[in-house]
């Protein structure tokens, strides 16, 4: 596989690059603040940078007519708006959190968070200091998939990659689902497990619980 990097320079960008080159794929297209180097055609592009690369990922999908796998946080509206329209064009796959865990995360509170209408819900996310956004876009997911209004509290301590747990409580007792990521190298597989989905389906716009209901092995 032919692929690309927004963000090449950043974390990600690294364990990205390290990720994808352990199984033999291309690194063709490195793209970062100041510094673009183009070695061939991606057929894929990852960006796990900020929302304002959002436009120049856009374009660079366009260019090359490659599809795109995008980790980043904090997008709004007009962003998704953006990407969707990408969708009619090639495979586009958005998730704020590339963890198998995470997207079995929403989906148990998909099926199940009915069942505790009339508790209290609350949810903690915890991250390293460097992270600028909060609450964060995983915490926020949670948050849709219960299907009501649940107050985020958002910690920013140490090198913590990343760690959200809800809470439903009543009078007599607690109930606690916690995801903990202990490294990001658990996104890189993701990452790679979207873009190997994005090969193989229509243009469109998906999230990664498509990608994990499409049969895609770990990347």
């Amino acid at each position: 596989m032919r692929y690309g990097i927004v963000g090449a320079k950043g974390k990600m960008g690294r364990e990205l690059r390290e990720l994808f080159s352990s199984h033999g794929d291309e690194l063709v297209l490195e793209v970062d603040v100041d510094y673009f180097d183009e070695r061939g055609t991606p057929e894929v592009i990852v960006d796990f940078s900020s929302p304002s690369a959002v436009s120049t990922t856009v374009e660079l999908c366009k260019r090359y007519s490659a599809h795109l796998v995008i980790g980043t946080t904090a997008l709004t509206q007009e962003h998704f708006e953006i990407l969707r329209e990408l969708g009619k064009q090639v495979a586009v796959v958005q998730s704020f959190n590339f963890s198998e865990g995470i997207a079995i995360f929403q989906k148990l509170l998909r099926e199940f968070s009915h069942l505790f209408a009339g508790w209290d819900c609350w949810i903690v996310e915890t991250h390293h200091n460097q992270k600028k956004d909060a609450p964060s876009g995983t915490a926020i997911m949670l948050k849709h998939e219960v299907g009501r209004e649940v107050p985020i509290s958002s910690l920013r301590i140490g090198g913590v990659f990343g760690e959200h747990v809800i809470y439903f409580a009543n009078t007599y007792e607690v109930f606690e689902l916690k995801h903990s990521a202990i490294s990001r190298k658990v996104f890189a597989s993701g990452a790679r497990r979207a873009a190997l989905f994005c090969l193989k389906v229509k243009k469109g716009f998906y999230n990664f619980l498509d990608v994990l209901e499409g049969g895609i092995e770990h990347g």
